[in-house]
């Protein structure tokens, strides 16, 4: 290890319990996604008593925050993405505590450094667990200009390369003609049988379809009485697959399901989007090269091969516009599972603790690297353009 990092590790070790603080009083008062007001002001207030420009509400979110530290010379930008919603009755069950910490501990060591070349920001991004504002940060034109993109996540391996799946989520309305079930059975245009029709016909297009595309539903709004026919009803559907354009052509063929499921009965059928849609994560094997030999640096030797996680982050939009990684770490034994209690308390325990000095040190490390490294910032972009 050189000289600058083993100062960095030196600045994390000094910094951890006042980071450790952030995180731990974040997890123990958790919110909602754009509820997040208390972590909001919690994390700008420790970056701007550290020296950086802060801007709390950006891209017209409330909770979104733009925080920055310019070095003493030109250079590359550098952003440290935070996440500090959570989840609802489970509170921070995916260890967004530890994340918003970890970017934020990461983009502090490094401001410390006397010969910081360009810029170092930080970008709280809330509601990961619900909508997904990176999708609005990224519309909005935030990573305009970055050149590296990194966060953390904790996990059950340490995995430096990831991939996820890409995501829509659609809404489908069936409309129909109410009248007496019995009286005046003839007379009706029965809403469910539509939707009954279109999850028989999904039941069917599953078969056809790729082992990583998915399709799942549930019906929200079935009818109002057992002697009404059912005018109208509400199914919701997540749609994911490997790529993007799969998952666009998958959403044409569940469309005409629908579609065909309506003409059977005489119905009606029109669809929209109920939440954000994810591209698919696209790391940057450059960059998560870098994070993993950061890694081992530090000591860490068990790092898994790439991996592609069965589900779907707002990370992978951020994906599409700025080279960016999404590594995971182990938290506590590996065995805790996300989304539960456990998870969560485990993320404010000591284990806590030491995964978060883990994380700003291996962040910090890499994002050093890419600001005084320009062969390998080369290298990054290079990747970056030729899978775009």
């Amino acid at each position: 290890m050189d000289a600058i990092k083993g100062f960095f590790q030196d600045q994390a070790l000094e910094l951890l319990p006042a980071i450790w603080d952030v995180a731990k009083r974040i997890g123990e008062n958790p919110e909602l996604g754009y509820q997040e007001h208390y972590a909001g002001r919690l994390v700008t207030d420790f970056l701007r008593e550290h020296g950086f420009e802060t801007r709390l509400g950006v891209a017209g979110l409330e909770t979104a925050f733009l925080a920055r530290y310019r070095g003493l010379r030109p250079g590359p930008r550098v952003a440290f993405l935070a996440e500090y919603d959570a989840l609802p009755e489970v509170g921070h069950g995916c260890g967004h505590n530890l994340i918003g910490a970890a970017s934020t501990g990461a983009a502090v060591v490094l401001s410390k450094s006397l010969e910081l070349p360009g810029e170092v920001l930080v970008i709280g991004t809330p509601a990961e667990e619900t909508s997904g504002a990176k999708v609005t940060l990224v519309e909005q034109g935030i990573f305009e200009g970055i050149d590296a993109a990194m966060m953390f996540h904790p996990g059950s391996q340490n995995v430096a390369e990831i991939s996820t799946l890409a995501l829509d989520a659609l809404e489908f309305t069936f409309r129909g003609r109410a009248a007496h079930a019995v009286a005046a059975t003839n007379y009706g245009i029965n809403a469910l049988d539509a939707m009954v029709s279109f999850f028989v016909g999904l039941y069917a297009l599953k078969k056809q379809i790729p082992d990583d595309a998915k399709i799942n539903g549930i019906i929200v709004e079935g009818g109002t009485a057992p002697n009404i026919i059912p005018e109208r009803t509400v199914g919701r559907f997540y749609l994911r697959a490997a790529k993007r354009k799969d998952l666009d052509r998958l959403r044409e063929r569940v469309v005409r399901c629908a579609q065909g499921a309506a003409a059977m009965v005489g119905a009606q059928v029109s669809w929209e989007k109920f939440e954000f849609s994810y591209d698919e994560m696209r790391t940057n094997k450059v960059l998560a090269d870098c994070f993993a030999h950061n890694l081992k640096e530090l000591g860490v030797e068990d790092i898994a091969p790439p991996q592609t996680a069965m589900g779907s982050v707002d990370m992978g939009n951020v994906s599409r516009v700025v080279p960016a990684i999404h590594p995971y770490l182990t938290l506590g034994t590996g065995t805790e599972i996300p989304h539960t209690r456990d998870f969560a308390h485990v993320a404010v325990s000591r284990e806590g603790e030491n995964l978060l000095l883990l994380a700003i040190q291996a962040l910090a490390f890499t994002g050093w690297d890419v600001l005084t490294n320009a062969k390998l910032l080369q290298r990054i972009k290079r990747e970056f353009k030729a899978r775009h």
